[in-house]
């Protein structure tokens, strides 16, 4: 099992430059403390993944360009890191990524073509396509140094709040729970990760369930960014199964309600797929009065009729 706390501790070195400390902001009402990954460049997380991987290539690596896939906030953090960096590129999204996103993309002049209705579709072939076309394939999540460069939010997690509870992440690949987890793990092995997932789409839920990644008809969800599936032999399903506590899932109606109260309480307006982290909190609020909790609030890529 890789040493995850080092490779977070030198993707800190690597992407500070390029990236925000993100506020973490309690919330008097709510009785948590909100990690605002919404406010990053590129309004989600991605960007510290993307710009550690990015800038883990070689001069030569470079020259080839970059292939990636993904449902929208990856996308736009590679793009990005490649208009930043001076990079070539090629993005894949599925035909049915939302429309905000891809307008999130297109801001950085990327190039992007669209596959597959689903992100394990669009992943495969964005592999295959780096393959046939002699280029570096950019995972959104089954890669160590996008994990360590997730991995940076629970860095500073413990630079801004001494004693932490439990954290609520948003799971679809794993990547952002993986990195969280595997270094605040390593530095306060008594908080506990809470993983959350939609009931539309909790494949990651499933696997650990059964043992191994699986194959699953996932439906339509409000959190796009952590639904479909995950590519088979995805480290981040090892690291999951080892420090991850508790998976809890929110059906549809949770997160709408997750995400119109944050904007009555904090007014703050999300995307989906933090709504599934407040909504989850909610779910066992009971089991954590009292304590220190933290919510992720991923990204705020949200389509205006949201």
């Amino acid at each position: 099992m890789n040493d995850i706390k080092n490779t977070v501790l030198l993707a800190e070195t690597h992407i500070r430059p390029y990236i925000r400390e993100t506020p973490l902001k309690f919330s008097e009402t709510l009785n948590t403390y909100l990690k605002c990954e919404n406010l990053q460049h590129t309004g989600a997380f991605k960007v510290r993944g993307a710009f550690n991987k990015l800038l883990s290539l070689t001069p030569s690596q470079r020259k080839l360009g970059v292939a990636t896939a993904s449902t929208g906030n990856h996308g736009a953090a590679v793009a990005f890191g490649l208009k930043t960096l001076n990079i070539p590129g090629i993005i894949f999204v599925p035909e049915n990524a939302s429309p905000k996103k891809i307008i999130n993309i297109r801001h950085y002049d990327a190039t992007l073509e669209f596959f597959g209705t689903d992100c394990i579709q669009t992943e495969l072939h964005a592999i295959e396509y780096a393959k046939k076309n002699n280029m570096i394939y950019v995972s959104p999540y089954n890669d160590l140094a996008i994990i360590a460069g997730q991995g940076t939010i629970g860095l500073e997690l413990k630079k801004q709040l001494h004693k932490i509870d439990a954290i609520f992440v948003p799971i679809g690949g794993g990547g952002l729970i993986s990195g969280i987890a595997g270094y605040i793990k390593s530095v306060s092995p008594e908080t506990k990760i809470i993983g959350c997932l939609p009931k539309n789409s909790p494949v990651m839920a499933e696997s650990i369930k059964a043992g191994r990644i699986i194959k699953m008809e996932t439906l339509p969800t409000l959190s796009d960014a952590t639904a479909g599936g995950i590519e088979p032999g995805a480290i981040t399903f090892e690291f999951c199964q080892k420090y991850v506590d508790d998976y809890i899932l929110v059906s549809e109606s949770e997160i709408q309600d997750a995400m119109n109260t944050l904007i009555k309480t904090d007014n703050l307006k999300v995307e989906g797929a933090a709504g599934v982290a407040l909504a989850s909190l909610f779910q066992t609020a009971k089991k954590f009065e009292g304590k220190n909790t933290v919510v992720i609030l991923s990204g705020g890529n949200i389509n205006d009729e949201n």
